[in-house]
């Protein structure tokens, strides 16, 4: 079997590679190159630069593994290559130690002024006193997303005695407390912490998150630091905020627009910038080589993976009596995110009818999938979504009856955390139709399609027509339509299909509506 590597990896793993298969290296291959040649091999391994789209796909016929020396699928078609039936792999693990080092740097260059008073002194000048810092203890430091570069940092930054506090919807209570971190809200985060630290994915909800109005919350003595993701921060306000001296200073490894040689925040002295460097570092980069290389060959092999992105792994025993159960379960597991959201404390999932029968470890784990993946910016599949819900400090239940009363098989979803406990319930009908019959208290025969507004409001005439007068006016079609009450009168539920995605400006209008309690857009 052969595989080409088209960006550069470290040595380690090419040897690795070799000891099974023909690698051929070729960096700064083209995309006319790549398409045509990508045909003869039987994998291939990329970083960050070259594009795996679905025309790429399309011309690897004979590709059964893609291997990501990283952790960001930015470049990589994930969807076509699981139509295909194309592996991915990444290194999610090999360089979380580099990134969490590379924002202590960070955090303590912004602290004594290093990068400006190296400069200074390497020009001619001996300027002790203009460069005067300020120490880490006793300070304060903001955590924003503790997922595993984020509690490295809380770890490292204990030895400096900082207070942490963190700011993580998802967290529990047991894993903060063993990272010694103080969880607050998002915006006592601004207006508390003397140093701030953006650990998180960008996504449509992370977007710009750090604007105009958490850069007003800052102290004028606070600093912000961002190693994670380019985007996070909306460029011009930090600018602003910098330039006016509203905030003392921000390091900054990403950039929403790379390279970033013309960025207006290179022409500030209260800024610190690298080049997304985070993670460049001699064992990073031999880790990252070395996981992404024995990942390929276990999958090559047809040996156990445990990095794999886009794959279901079910025992072939289980899979035919289970599998008509795998999307219903990862649609609990979404579904409950969507609506309910918050931290994750403990997930108990009740089998019940003949479902109970078999093994079910394998539907637990696609509920997991469901959650986590709302949870996180991350690939979970059936092997790492146990290993992350650990991770996380989730606890997880199953509960097996042979006994469903109403119906020849129920699934049952709750979740425990911070607010309480939540759950939902599911079924199959004809053997391969999915329903969530059960929220919380309502009744309700819920038809899962891939957009879907569910709301709960006051019982009453005119609230029905009115939110599809509005999905109306946005020209976004209704497809389906489920209710459910608790009495007559009281509070109800409501579960709408729809062909296209409710825009947030809908959304809000429908929330606004006089005795509408709640809506959600969901998307499954």
């Amino acid at each position: 079997m052969k595989i080409l590597i088209t960006d550069p990896i470290a040595p380690v793993g090419v040897e690795i590679l070799k000891e099974n298969f023909l690698v051929e290296e070729r960096d700064g291959i083209t995309t006319e190159e790549l398409l045509s040649c990508v045909g003869d091999y039987d994998a291939l391994i990329v970083r960050r630069h070259t594009k795996v789209t679905e025309e790429v796909l399309e011309a690897g016929k004979r590709l059964k593994v893609i291997g990501r020396a990283g952790v960001y699928m930015d470049n990589i078609d994930v969807e076509a290559a699981t139509r295909k039936g194309v592996m991915i792999i990444n290194a999610p693990e090999g360089n979380t130690v580099a990134a969490a080092e590379h924002a202590i740097a960070m955090l303590l260059s912004l602290s004594r002024h290093i990068p400006n008073a190296n400069k200074s002194l390497r020009d001619g000048r001996w300027d002790r006193s203009k460069y005067m810092g300020v120490e880490l203890t006793g300070k304060t430091l903001g955590i924003i997303g503790l997922g595993r570069v984020g509690g490295e940092v809380a770890r490292r930054a204990r030895s400096f005695a900082l207070h942490i506090m963190g700011y993580d919807p998802y967290i529990t209570p047991e894993r903060a407390d063993k990272l010694g971190v103080e969880m607050v809200s998002f915006e006592d985060i601004f207006k508390r912490a003397d140093f701030i630290t953006l650990h998180l994915p960008r996504t449509k909800q992370t977007y710009h998150m750090v604007g105009e109005n958490e850069l007003a919350l800052m102290r004028p003595t606070a600093r912000l630091i961002n190693c994670s993701r380019g985007g996070l921060v909306d460029e011009p306000a930090l600018y602003r905020a910098l330039k006016e001296g509203r905030i003392a200073g921000a390091a900054v490894d990403v950039f929403e627009e790379e390279p970033a040689v013309d960025n207006p925040l290179l022409g500030l002295d209260n800024v610190i910038v690298t080049p997304h460097m985070r993670t460049m570092t001699i064992e990073a980069q031999e880790n990252v080589s070395q996981q992404v290389a024995s990942e390929v060959t276990n999958a090559l092999l047809e040996r156990p993976v445990v990095t794999a992105v886009n794959v279901a792994v079910v025992p072939p025993e289980t899979l035919e009596e289970v599998k008509p159960f795998l999307p219903l379960m990862r649609i609990l597991g979404k579904f409950y995110m969507q609506v309910f959201g918050s931290s994750v404390e403990e997930v108990e999932i009740s089998y019940a009818g003949e479902i109970a029968s078999y093994p079910v470890t394998p539907l637990t784990t696609s509920c997991l999938i469901g959650l986590l993946s709302v949870m996180l910016d991350e690939s979970v599949n059936y092997v790492n979504a146990p290993v992350i819900a650990r991770q996380r400090g989730i606890r997880v239940r199953e509960v097996t009856s042979t006994s469903a009363e109403d119906f020849t098989n129920l699934v049952t979803l709750k979740v425990k955390g911070r607010e309480g406990e939540k759950f939902l319930a599911g079924t199959i009908f004809r053997k391969n139709d999915p329903r969530i019959v059960r929220i919380n208290d309502y009744h309700i025969e819920v038809v899962p399609s891939e957009y879907m507004l569910l709301t709960r409001h006051v019982d009453r005439p005119g609230i029905i027509g009115k939110i599809g007068s509005l999905l109306g006016a946005a020209n976004i079609n209704i497809a389906g339509m489920q209710l459910g009450r608790t009495a007559r009168g009281g509070e109800a539920a409501m579960a709408v299909q729809v062909d296209t995605p409710i825009t947030d400006e809908t959304l809000d209008s429908i929330k606004e509506m006089e005795h509408i309690h709640t809506a959600r857009f969901i998307k499954i």
